[in-house]
């Protein structure tokens, strides 16, 4: 339930806008001609694009440039409450905020794969995301020559920060978003924790069709495939290592230890704890 919202445009596309709101908040995440800096301010965040996964943290952030993502807005130990700030990056809007003349590292695009990065806490950013928050608490004092210099701003700031070639290399490609096939989206998301309608939104598709692509390349189901991909991780878990069997969920990408074991038990017959003792004589704590 989205309790705040506020947005800020500049020529006519939304540039800041923030939300609170009650989690957890699952919602596609379009970005096929802009890029976005998003600053965690309140909860959890997880960014999830085609071939990448990421958790943010509140007072963290994450740098996205142009692709397909999906996000999960989650509360934390510290806030029930889910808080935000995003500074979105368009091509035209750059080209007006600098006059058709972009600094190279925006012109000069370097090979990378880089979909997304996320940045720790910095006190410029921080002052930054203080900044823009008094904006919104005072639209009255916005003009068009004040955004135009925030949005110079937080680009030389991003420029600037200690994961800085990382930065630079999703800057010089905001706008050229990486294609993937399916098979690539797919086989990144073995052990992620997400729906098949998010699964599919990453690969570009309807559920409908995604299912049908779906069972034409792998001759079965999404949910039983990616099932026996998370259950034939946690065997190699179990016999491996001696992580507890929450940590397994998560690494395989459960929903959470309940949903494991259950799923564990339906397939195999018996408990992992059980299954743990009898084929490798060990015990799971």
């Amino acid at each position: 339930m989205i309790l705040d919202y506020k947005k800020i445009d500049l020529f006519g596309k939304i540039v800041f806008e923030t939300v609170i709101l009650k989690p957890p908040h699952k919602k596609p995440n379009l970005m096929h001609d802009e890029a976005c800096f998003l600053y965690i301010i309140k909860g959890e965040y997880d960014s999830i694009s085609e071939r990448e996964k990421l958790k943010v943290n509140a007072e963290e952030s994450v740098l996205m440039k142009c692709g397909n993502y999906s996000c999960n807005m989650l509360p934390s130990k510290s806030s029930e409450e889910y808080q935000a700030l995003a500074v979105h990056f368009h091509p035209e809007v750059l080209q007006k905020v600098y006059e058709n003349k972009l600094p190279n590292f925006l012109k000069n695009r370097q090979p990378s794969d880089i979909g997304m990065s996320k940045l720790q806490s910095d006190i410029l950013v921080k002052k930054y995301i203080e900044s823009i928050l008094f904006y919104f608490e005072n639209p009255d004092l916005v003009n068009e020559e004040i955004l135009t210099l925030k949005i110079k701003e937080i680009i030389l700031l991003l420029n600037q920060t200690k994961n800085a070639p990382a930065i630079r290399s999703i800057l010089s490609n905001l706008f050229h978003p990486t294609s993937y096939t399916f098979r690539e989206v797919i086989e990144a998301h073995h052990f992620s924790n997400i729906t098949l309608d998010q699964l599919a939104h990453l690969t570009n598709k309807s559920l409908s069709t995604f299912k049908r692509e779906f069972k034409r390349i792998y001759r079965t189901s999404p949910a039983s495939y990616l099932r026996e991909k998370k259950l034939e991780k946690s065997i190699q878990l179990l016999g491996t290592t001696d992580l507890r069997a929450t940590d397994i969920a998560y690494d395989c990408g459960f929903a959470n230890v309940s949903h494991f074991s259950k799923t564990f038990k339906s397939f195999y017959g018996v408990s992992p704890t059980n299954y743990k003792m009898t084929h490798f004589s060990k015990s799971l704590n």
